[in-house]
């Protein structure tokens, strides 16, 4: 099918918009009077020579951790000091790594508040395991927690 160039022009500021192939689809039935299948808009969208545009994701709510009320079973770590808030910990990294390790979806490396270091993997039963470099260590619970946190929001930066 044909366009005019005031209909292409339409077409492209639809796609400045933002909308999908499936809206522009609709728009054309209702706004032109023209109908398209849905691979005829695509085509048309590649003769247009303009690529469509992604809609901005909300970024996901930030995380704050809460303080946990003071006593024996919270008391910090050895060398393990409260931040000015009375948090313990905060200082969580993760990374994804560029190559996945084997046998797992996704992977990366974590460092603890307190300095220790561990590599993490998604396995594809969406299980996540934790290799720490030091035999026998275990971080602490709000680490564990809030490397979660920083695991699903680096994941959900990078798209997975």
């Amino acid at each position: 099918m044909k366009l005019d160039d005031a209909q292409k022009n339409r077409v492209t500021e639809w796609i400045e918009q933002g909308l999908k192939l499936s809206e522009i689809q609709d728009k054309l039935a209702a706004d032109l009077g023209i109908t398209m299948t849905y691979m005829e808009v695509r085509f048309l969208i590649d003769d247009l020579g303009v690529k469509l545009k992604d809609k901005p994701k909300e970024a996901p709510p930030e995380v704050k951790p809460t303080a946990a009320p003071a006593g024996p079973a919270n008391a910090p770590a050895a060398g393990v000091e409260p931040d000015a808030e009375g948090l313990l910990g905060g200082n969580v990294s993760v990374t994804v790594d560029q190559v996945t390790r084997p046998g797992a979806l996704v992977s990366g490396k974590v460092k603890f508040s307190d300095g220790k270091g561990a590599e993490w993997y998604l396995d594809q039963m969406g299980r996540l395991g934790l290799a720490a470099k030091d035999p026998g260590y275990k971080p602490s619970q709000e680490d564990l927690m809030e490397f979660q946190a920083e695991l699903q929001n680096e994941l959900a930066r990078l798209g997975y």
